[in-house]
């Protein structure tokens, strides 16, 4: 049943005009952060090989497109999650899908699967990016695989939060809004972390990205992000099961 759930999700968000247009914004963007760090490289590579242990082009032009990346979701995830569930409430169809045999975790895996499926792609795209490099080079497929760890967790902690925040409203523009505000807090609290030493920082989700974009697989970082991801995805279908019992 979650098979057929995320098939019926992914259709309604490739034949959305919206999604596609976030999609092809974000790789319009990633290609000129991409094609500007090369530039930026190739001016200055000539000095770095007089530097014993340089960084590499890996270095210089993949973690910056990644860290990008990861902002790009942080903006586009609430405006992708905001129809999942508020707006079937809006449309009151979401009485009808709870109603129906299917248990609540299935309705709500499936549709954050679809999602993570759906960016995935853009994922993709980055790599294939990425990979390109390697016919002037020799890529660093550790930092490369690292980062793509770390952007594809933190992009589940994006969905499972806006997946929530949609459950509890039957205004997509709210949800949207909200789901956004909030991201825009952990934000901060990555900002607040970088200006001084404190117990805050270990709250932040973009500081525990830049953990796998410097290719550090902390399995600390891993464990957070993994837990909020669960932690946001348990909540909507205590949410939904609400609904249900109160039906």
């Amino acid at each position: 049943m979650i098979r057929a759930i995320v098939g019926k999700e992914l259709k309604s968000l490739f034949v959305s005009p919206l999604a596609w247009f976030l999609l092809a914004l974000m790789q319009v963007v990633l290609t000129w952060v991409f094609l500007g760090r090369l530039d930026a490289y190739l001016h200055v590579q000539p000095q770095l090989q007089q530097i014993a242990n340089a960084p590499g082009f890996t270095e210089i032009i993949v973690t910056p497109v990644f860290a990008m990346a990861a902002l790009i979701l942080l903006m586009i995830v609430p405006l992708l999650t905001m129809r999942l569930l508020a707006e079937e409430r809006k449309n009151r169809t979401l009485i009808l899908l709870i109603s129906s045999p299917v248990s609540i975790s299935e309705i709500v895996i499936g549709k954050f699967l679809s999602l993570i499926l759906f960016i995935s792609g853009a994922m993709i795209f980055i790599v294939l990016l990425s990979v390109t490099l390697s016919a002037g080079g020799t890529l660093d497929s550790g930092l490369l695989i690292s980062s793509v760890l770390g952007l594809f967790l933190v992009a589940c902690c994006f969905v499972a939060l806006g997946l929530y925040i949609s459950s509890l409203t039957m205004q997509p523009v709210i949800a949207a809004l909200v789901a956004l505000g909030v991201l825009l807090c952990f934000w901060v609290l990555d900002i607040l972390g970088s200006s001084q030493d404190g117990w805050i920082h270990y709250f932040s989700l973009l500081k525990h990205f830049k953990q796998f974009n410097s290719g550090l697989l902390d399995s600390f970082s891993i464990a957070y992000l993994a837990l909020f991801t669960l932690f946001f995805i348990i909540l909507t279908i205590r949410r939904l099961e609400a609904d249900r019992l109160h039906r």
